[in-house]
């Protein structure tokens, strides 16, 4: 079907690309030899190479009939013996100029002195006296014998001497002297042996346009079929349907696609869409530049991170002035190696399957969304295998073939800031310079989340720009409504732990909780004038980012904010007794070591009730302040559920700087019972391991690459010092259950866990909740935060869950992003309370 030249795209099945416009696909029509044909077959000659030949070659010329220009991309010519049904081709490129000729050289003999001028080089022998010869609208071979004169795929078919197939009857037979050409007028009669006479072989190859020159290329021979396209810097002429416009947002250009490709890939392998970068930034794009126009765009090739474009000034895109047949979205599965993805570049692509929310990180500041094909996300190799092991590799091997990334049609960098006075002139260092921007994709309605799936309704066009490969919308998508967002996401927030993880095998009678509050601190940046600060978009400061000992909030309005996230958290995880990571040791700020902690549980109790919370004094094993951290761990529990039994506990004598816990928070233990009834004693200790983001100081601290980052060795320390310390504590008090929970910088399956396992401890969170994690760092999950239980302490679990309320949401909720943006993102909800996510274990009071 053809259209005319500003119909709008065709889609797929009832997706259309704008609101209220109707789309329709084209059809593909045979072809058969015509009288009326634009290009056909103009001279046959098989005795290149023989004995007494001039030319050294075989060729077949083609000649333009029209008074346009015409495009060749995806033909071929094609070569069967007399009698034979197994044809060989040529794949052409480029295309012929009005009227004028075009040379296939074929193969070379040992004969002849003179080259055949050409415009694409093959390698098929033909034969000197008689064969068939076809022109082609496809590349794959004929696969026919006296029938290929009426095949569809053919356009002109030659056959020449003893010939078994040809149209009317047979050209003459030829020598190593002769070709067959056709009269003086190029006549097309459908009759070969009335059309074509044998003389003396004249190839006339189209000319060579002077360098610089524009000519006229199709898209696929832009993209060619590797990673770069083979045309960089050549200026082009190209022609295409407008799929994609982006006038807004700084991509400053639009997508083309050639004319009647899709739903397939082309089977040259070669993309047939490609990115039009319109110079002149600050000036409007073109108006013929516009989803559904035909265009005709004039500029220079090149190659911007990764993308292969056409540049091209407002006054060299013009309308084409020719009726088109519409494009169709690709259907196919999202290829999964960057050939496949290569072949594909810059073409309307229709997502179906499962995809998987796998990063939103860059959300905030890119407008991105991370995704993984299928239905889970992308993981951590060492979350899930050895590291270092086959396995672990397979796993960095399913990642790459699974991810793409889902763009909003921008450049912006939302939180872009700058550290220059003469970009912030008396504005505090660095200032936030893009404020008045809200990012796509972030919502507290329609929140994309880590995990959710993600349903496509329109389509997008693949694109791949810093190092990524990308899903573009069509147009831009806006935050904070999302309006032309091509995809759909499922909201996976709850309100609570879920349950039906926690009493797997039966109500629990307790529950217990490990939880990162992430640096909850109430020494506060603005009251040490030597702290630096990070500025919301009023130039307002809200977290500390350097120059002094404090971290977490800047004054008292963020701390507020702060903290009336970890209340809704800690609340609403319902648990008797919860470890808590990362908050201020105050007595390195010359406090007494829990004021930060009290504050916490003060603001806990005004919200839950007076009494309802109480915290676990630290324990006089610790150190001196001079060897602790200055953030530290703590315990907080509800007296109404559960007692502590006898004194706190730490372990306090590993704090050295070559010693195990020199670089680390002191694990801190206290055992509880049931307040009321019959229960048994347990252990619960919280610790936190030394982080993977720096080395420490013993050998095998370096990064190696195995997946588990740096400070192995340290953290493997620290496992060996907690599994040796801990049985004789409870063994102290009676306790028969052991509860370790915290954040131990280290995956699943990773060396130092692997100690404790050893040492007859379960991790319940891969137990009981296996497809669930804590975590997300580089758009991969995994857990950092773990409860890890003895024998006894397993037989009293009911189950566990990972609450996921923080790691998979965007940044943008958190407290220390208030006022980023033009839209207000902050609530008093627990979703983005933390970086971590909390996890939950139900217990048992008693087992026999």
């Amino acid at each position: 079907m053809r259209v005319h030249r500003r119909q709008v795209i065709g889609a797929v099945g009832a997706v259309a690309l704008a609101a209220g416009v109707l789309t329709t696909a084209a059809t593909t029509a045979g072809a058969t030899p015509s009288p009326s044909a634009a290009v056909i077959i103009n001279e046959v000659y098989g005795g290149g190479g023989n004995s007494g030949a001039t030319y050294r070659q075989d060729f077949i010329e083609l000649v333009n009939k029209t008074t346009a220009a015409v495009n060749l991309g995806g033909w071929s010519v094609q070569y069967a013996s007399a009698s034979g049904a197994s044809w060989q081709a040529t794949p052409l490129t480029g295309s012929i100029p009005a009227g004028g000729t075009y040379v296939v050289r074929e193969a070379t003999g040992a004969g002849g002195t003179q080259d055949v001028p050409s415009n694409v080089i093959g390698t098929i022998a033909m034969s000197g006296t008689s064969g068939k010869v076809a022109l082609v609208n496809s590349a794959t071979p004929l696969d026919c014998g006296v029938s290929c004169s009426t095949a569809a795929p053919v356009l002109d078919l030659v056959g020449y001497g003893a010939a078994n197939d040809y149209l009317g009857s047979p050209a003459p037979t030829l020598s190593n002297t002769t070709s067959a050409s056709r009269n003086a007028t190029s006549t097309n009669t459908l009759n070969n042996g009335n059309d074509f006479s044998a003389g003396t072989p004249t190839p006339a190859a189209g000319t060579t346009p002077p360098p610089g020159t524009p000519t006229p290329k199709t898209i696929a021979e832009v993209q060619g079929t590797g990673s770069t396209s083979p045309l960089v810097n050549e200026n082009v002429i190209i022609k295409g349907v407008v799929t994609a416009a982006y006038p807004t947002g700084g991509f400053h250009g639009f997508y083309l696609q050639t004319q009647g490709t899709g739903p397939e890939p082309s089977p040259s392998g070669a993309s047939d869409g490609v990115f039009v970068f319109q110079s002149g930034s600050s000036t409007p794009l073109d108006a013929d530049a516009v989803v559904g126009n035909y265009v005709e765009v004039t500029g220079k090739v090149s190659e911007f991170s990764g993308l292969t474009e056409v540049t091209a000034a407002a006054a060299d895109i013009v309308d084409a002035g020719e009726d088109f047949s519409p494009v169709q979205a690709l259907t196919v599965p999202w290829p999964t190696t960057d050939a496949g993805r290569e072949s594909i570049e810059g073409m309307l692509f229709q997502p179906t399957g499962d995809y998987t929310v796998t990063n939103t990180f860059g959300t905030n500041q890119f407008g991105e969304v991370g995704l993984a094909v299928g239905d889970h996300p992308l993981l951590q190799n060492t979350e899930v295998a050895a590291p270092g092991s086959p396995e672990a590799a397979a796993v960095v091997a399913d990642n790459a073939k699974r991810a793409v990334t889902l763009d909003d049609g921008a450049s912006s960098n939302f939180t872009a800031s700058s550290f220059s006075t003469a970009t912030c002139g008396t504005r505090p260092i660095p200032c936030l310079l893009n404020g008045d921007l809200t990012p796509a994709y972030v919502s507290n309605t329609a929140p994309v989340r880590v995990g959710e799936a993600a349903t496509f309704t329109a389509p997008v066009v693949v694109d791949y720009r810093f190092n990524l490969w990308r899903f573009q919308p069509t147009a831009q998508v806006v935050g904070p409504d999302n309006a032309t967002s091509p995809a759909t996401f499922e909201n996976t927030r709850t309100a609570a732990p879920d349950l039906g993880d926690i009493n797997q095998l039966g109500t629990a009678d307790l529950k217990v909780a490990s939880f990162n509050v992430l640096n909850y601190f109430t020494d506060l940046g603005d009251q040490d004038p030597a702290c630096l600060a990070y500025y919301d978009r009023d130039d307002n400061g809200v977290t500390v980012r350097d120059g002094c000992d404090r971290r977490g909030a800047w004054d008292a309005g963020d701390l507020a904010r702060q903290t009336e996230k970890e209340v809704s958290a800690i609340n609403a995880l319902d648990a008797d007794v919860v470890g808590l990571m990362e908050i201020e040791n105050s007595a390195k700020f010359g406090h007494p070591r829990d004021t930060a902690l009290a504050a916490l549980v003060a603001a806990l109790n005004a919200k839950a009730g007076a009494g309802t919370w109480a915290f676990v004094p630290s324990s006089t094993d610790l150190p001196s302040a001079d060897d602790q951290d200055f953030i530290t761990s703590a315990m907080i529990y509800r007296p109404a559920k559960v007692m502590r039994v006898d004194r706190s506990r730490a372990l306090g004598d590993q704090s050295g700087a070559t010693q195990a816990f020199g670089n680390a928070r002191e694990p801190i233990a206290q055992t509880f019972k049931k307040k009321t009834g019959k229960g048994d004693k347990f252990l619960f200790v919280v610790n936190h391991f030394k982080s993977k983001g720096s080395a420490g100081p013993f050998p095998g601290d370096e990064d190696t690459g195995d997946g588990q980052g740096a400070s192995v060795t340290s953290r493997i320390l620290q496992a060996q010092a907690l599994r040796d310390w801990v049985p004789g504590v409870a063994a102290e008090y009676g306790a028969k259950g052991i509860v370790m929970a915290g954040d131990y910088n280290s995956y699943t399956m990773e060396d130092p866990l692997d100690v404790l396992y050893k040492a007859g401890y379960t991790d319940v969170g891969s137990r009981f909740d296996p497809t669930s994690y804590s975590y997300s760092f580089s758009g991969l999950s995994g857990s950092l935060d773990h409860i890890l239980v003895n024998d006894h302490a397993l037989r009293m679990s009911t189950g566990a869950d990972h609450w996921n309320i923080n790691s998979g949401e965007s940044v943008a909720m958190e407290y220390s992003r208030y006022n980023y943006h033009s839209t207000d993102f902050h609530t008093a909800l627990p979703f983005r309370s933390s970086d971590h996510d909390p996890v939950v274990l139900g217990l048992k009071a008693f087992v026999k």
